[in-house]
């Protein structure tokens, strides 16, 4: 047992913003402004209230303006971390104010009369209003005037450069990488193998062995539909796949079609059909009566519904185990986006997609970056256009800024799972046809979360495992929802916590977990080799007479843009 931590070193997740949550609900402007109607009559409400705030504001800039250095940012604010806003009176007065306004603001919400969900939604306003008009965003930025001197005003042309180019090519929002220093097949998803299967929806890719000698149980990798798979096959360092090609894995990966409005009838029952396709050719090509599923994400939901369907069918015998890479099974989120969001939203959500067809990447991507935006938009405002730089050639935002689609019957479906929690409750989730019940499934599991997961919140990844049946295992990685998946050995900052026993509530299960340096691919290697059946001489042979091998790895479908 590990060291009880002290109760502010518990990790809060649920109060972070859910991005994959706000992306789907389809969150806009005109979500907000009802709350900023809300704001401003408060401040008619309650003059007196808002007068004693404007005074205390109005003391603060006083003293600000004396030299007091009252207010300090986060020491791990990297906005701030250049010398100049301590050392430089200008700078540290105009740091100070923002602070002591920033400071202000919250506490006149903090205060006041209104409602707790009100003040919530004032408090989400209010910090992207604040993150907006930070000083470090300004052209007076120290870092930006340095690099204008240093340049001889070069920068500022290439800043200007940088923001048109962006206005008409990347919708108005900063780039965030370096498109030119990566090709799919070239230098990213290099791996060989060969597409072996495909349909409508899918190519299934089978992988060049490498290893003298492979298990009889294959592995199919489900990734998520809203991104491309080649996130486990990066760069030869980073790739999962081959990771585990070289410890005698038989690797099979899903890479889905990038649909568009022709396909606005996929819904969750059509993937989880095209899935069920794909391990029946995996079961055949690899000649294993049975297979491991592995999915990622809104991967893992699929598998979990496709086990759920052929538990119902009385074939969940296909299945020898499932590991589920920062999935959500239980939906229940709190997160302050929920609370913009009615069933006339949903609603709207769901009939703008479905008469474009499709829900478009771009449009997801906006909505996952104002969810942090001092990391995914401010921060390249400075970068791209402040300092006159290129982004940074960084081949995982590459893959994040490789946008898909998502149809507009999944896109329906996804919105039901968030707002009803089907799975938590025998039967709340149809799919193919078939009640789901993932109690009646009792395959054994692996699952991870990521400790700082923005996206999928470790807690609910939590509670999403307690809704399996069979033998399972909670992994909870120190990194986020990227990072959790592309943990190779050798990073000395990882680690992982882990206990045998999953008690009912996360907090509970993480006081009493272990500490493990480290990544949790080995951890997981030995986990699912002693579920892979015996080792056979290795048949370098792709694909099988029924299924031959058509285009190299990556395939076709992953070009579609």
């Amino acid at each position: 047992m590990r060291e009880k931590p002290a109760a502010g070193a518990l990790p809060v997740p649920a109060s972070f913003e859910n991005a994959e949550q706000s992306a789907m609900l389809g969150l806009r402007g005109r979500n907000l402004f009802p709350t900023l109607r809300t704001l401003a009559l408060q401040g008619i409400k309650q003059p007196i209230h808002s007068a004693r705030h404007a005074l205390a504001l109005g003391g603060q800039l006083g003293r600000v303006l004396l030299g007091d250095t009252s207010h300090q940012p986060h020491a791990q604010d990297a906005r701030f971390q250049d010398p100049s806003w301590r050392l430089n009176p200008f700078y540290r007065r105009s740091l100070q104010a923002y602070l002591a306004w920033q400071k202000q603001l919250n506490a006149w919400v903090d205060e006041s009369n209104l409602a707790t969900d009100d003040q919530a939604r004032a408090r989400f306003i209010l910090a992207q209003l604040g993150d907006a008009l930070s000083p470090s965003n300004s052209p007076l930025n120290p870092l930006a005037v340095k690099e204008l001197f240093n340049t001889g005003g070069a920068s500022l042309f290439k800043g200007i450069r940088h923001l048109l180019d962006d206005l008409v090519h990347n919708g108005g929002m900063p780039s965030q990488v370096s498109k030119q220093a990566f090709e799919v097949g070239r230098n990213i998803a290099t791996t060989p193998g060969a597409v072996v299967f495909r349909n409508e929806l899918l190519e299934l890719i089978q992988y060049q062995p490498m290893s003298e000698k492979q298990y009889a149980c294959p592995l199919l990798i489900v990734p998520p539909q809203i991104n491309k798979y080649y996130i486990f096959d990066l760069s030869a360092e980073k790739s999962f796949v081959q990771y585990a090609l070289k410890n005698g894995l038989q690797v099979f990966i899903i890479s889905w079609r990038n649909p568009n409005a022709r396909h606005r009838e996929w819904g969750l029952s059509s993937y989880v059909q095209a899935i069920e396709e794909a391990l029946d050719v995996t079961r055949a090509i690899s000649g294993s009566k049975e297979a491991h599923l592995m999915g990622a994400c809104a991967g893992g939901l699929s598998i979990a519904a496709l086990q759920g369907h052929l538990q119902a069918k009385r074939q969940l015998r296909k299945v020898a185990s499932a590991t589920y890479l920062v999935s959500l099974l239980d939906s229940q989120i709190d997160s302050s986006a929920m609370l913009f969001v009615d069933e006339q939203t949903l609603e709207a959500a769901k009939r703008r997609s479905y008469q474009q067809g499709v829900l478009d990447g771009r449009d997801m991507a906006k909505v996952f970056a104002w969810m942090r935006p001092n990391d995914l938009i401010w921060n390249y405002w400075v970068n791209n256009y402040l300092l006159g730089k290129q982004p940074p050639a960084f081949d995982i935002l590459y893959w994040n800024n490789d946008n898909t689609r998502l149809p507009a019957a999944l896109h329906g479906d996804l919105l039901d799972f968030f707002k009803h929690n089907p799975l938590t409750h025998p039967g709340g989730l149809e799919v193919c046809g078939t009640p789901i019940d993932l109690q009646k499934v009792t395959v054994d599991s692996f699952s991870i979360a990521g400790i700082n997961d923005h996206i999928t919140p470790w807690d609910a990844v939590y509670r999403s495992t307690l809704l399996l049946g069979g033998e399972r295992r909670f992994v909870l990685s120190n990194s986020g929802h990227i990072q959790s998946i592309l943990n190779p050995p050798g990073n000395p900052k990882a680690n992982y916590l882990e206990h045998n026993t999953l008690s009912s509530d996360p907090r509970a299960w993480y006081f009493d977990a272990q500490k493990h340096d480290g990544s949790w691919w080995p951890d997981w290697l030995g986990w699912i080799q002693a579920r892979s059946g015996e080792q056979r001489e290795t048949l370098p042979a792709l694909g099988s007479q029924n299924h031959p091998p058509m285009e190299a790895a990556p395939g076709t479908y992953v070009h579609v843009r």
